[in-house]
């Protein structure tokens, strides 16, 4: 006989590695993957926790990070996705600003629109599968503002977001203090 307490980490890690195929299969502009995703445990999440901490400490972020950090170290698994920056070409378009890709480009750092647009529906895609397993979760910047500067997804990858999973009792990405 197995308990549910057992079956817990094995059971919110298969929900993760689904959650990252749904990021993945997520509508793109134009079919353009520009997409990385990870999922990361322990040491891990220590270590992003600690870089929060780290840049709070160092007054390179504000006081809501380290509130983040203690949270992710509560989440046995967490679901990192990010994107690479990289103009689709579209004539016309414009949406990011720019006259057009061409201008755009002589600005490498500037986020395409298509880019963003396609991380937001690819994360809206992974957080709809912990839904409905019914496993707790939180959409956090926070974690990606740590992420890059750590490294962890390439230096390429310029928008980042983390998304930490609980199974328990009570939602600890709720009523946050």
């Amino acid at each position: 006989m197995q308990f549910e307490d057992q079956l817990r980490e094995e059971a919110i890690f298969e929900v993760a590695k689904k959650m990252a195929i749904a990021a993945r299969t997520a509508p793109k502009g134009r079919g353009t993957d520009t997409m990385v995703i990870s999922v990361v445990k322990g040491d891990t999440i220590r270590k992003i926790a600690e870089k929060m901490k780290e840049m709070v400490g160092k007054d390179e972020a504000p006081a809501f990070f380290e509130r983040d950090a203690n949270n992710i170290l509560q989440s046995p698994v967490m679901l990192i996705l990010g994107t690479r920056i990289k103009s689709l070409g579209l004539n016309p378009c414009g949406m990011c600003g720019y006259d057009n890709c061409e201008e755009k480009n002589q600005h490498p750092d500037q986020p395409c629109v298509f880019n963003t647009g396609d991380l937001g529906i690819a994360v809206g895609s992974a957080v709809s599968v912990a839904m409905d397993s019914r496993v707790d979760n939180r959409i956090m910047y926070t974690v990606g503002q740590a992420v890059m500067r750590m490294g962890l997804l390439g230096d390429d990858v310029k928008v980042v977001f983390g998304v930490p999973l609980s199974v328990s009792a009570k939602n600890p990405f709720f009523d946050r203090k």
